[in-house]
């Protein structure tokens, strides 16, 4: 699993932000992506994207760059968590006004698969066969290669165009759980801390970092689970279960972004920090 991007919807640096948080980000030339993975089968020489976001094109060029090639350009599949534009609006880059794919096929769910279907601009992709979207089931889990199994599950969250999830993706050798967005652990159905041990690596929202980062906005508009809240969840339990979890889809505002001492204070308590290219197996 390779990661090519960890910030939420918004990218970093954000749009119109002039703050602290933003302020050298502006002036850096190495871009923090958004959230988005590539899960690599170096035999087959297949891969598959999770979430088409709106940087796919510097995604798909990041990923044959660290991959010196060796992979077709386009993914054999992209999964999509859900209709956030953080996490399918790069979609519309394969369309005729851009590459002109042939047949890309997009993993989601019901509700998303029939809203690709029915609203433009991605019904046209669908009429113009770019892409070609096959319907996943909650809990039911579709083998895109030999050896690797995709599981969506559904996870409470702001659903306004679409259902939300998170994946579990099982390869011969290593497991993972990938949760860029949740409303709040406890509102889901499953156990978080079972999940994680669960699996190898875990790669869970990062949202914000606290319930004090957004002066003047009431946080219940935009529920996310806490790196806080996070952390203290998993107090105690284990050091190697802490050291699965991989906090990822950061908002720019989060100080893991931007603060060394928040990122130092994380790892010191046991968890880690997803970063941007690196590869996990």
């Amino acid at each position: 699993m390779i990661v090519l991007g960890t910030v939420q919807d918004g990218g970093y640096p954000h749009i119109g932000c002039k703050k602290t948080c933003c302020e050298k980000a502006w002036k850096r030339t190495d871009k923090q992506y958004i959230v988005s993975l590539a899960l690599v089968d170096s035999q087959s020489r297949k891969w598959w994207l999770f979430e088409a976001t709106p940087d796919i094109k510097e995604q798909l060029q990041y990923f044959k760059t660290i991959t010196n090639g060796r992979y077709n350009y386009l993914p054999d599949g992209i999964f999509i968590t859900h209709a956030h534009i953080g996490h399918y609006t790069g979609l519309m880059q394969l369309g005729r006004e851009a590459l002109g794919a042939k047949a890309v096929t997009v993993y989601s769910m019901p509700v998303l698969k029939n809203y690709f279907e029915t609203n433009g601009p991605w019904s046209q992709l669908v009429k113009l066969q770019n892409i070609s979207v096959y319907a996943l089931q909650n809990g039911k889990h579709v083998i895109p290669a030999s050896g690797i199994s995709v599981t969506p599950y559904i996870v409470p969250h702001r659903d306004e165009y679409s259902e939300t999830v998170g994946f579990k993706i099982t390869t011969n050798t290593t497991s993972y759980l990938f949760i860029p967005d949740i409303d709040k652990w406890q509102k889901w159905d499953k156990q978080i801390i079972d999940e994680v041990k669960a699996v190898d690596f875990a790669f869970i929202d990062a949202t914000f970092y606290n319930e004090a980062e957004l002066p003047g906005k009431r946080m219940e508009e935009v529920p996310h689970p806490f790196v806080s809240e996070t952390m203290q969840l998993f107090t105690n339990e284990a050091d190697y279960v802490k050291s699965k979890i991989h906090f990822i889809h950061i908002n720019h505002t989060n100080p893991l972004l931007w603060r060394k001492p928040a990122e130092d204070s994380v790892r010191k308590q046991g968890f880690n920090i997803a970063k941007q290219g690196n590869t996990y197996k």
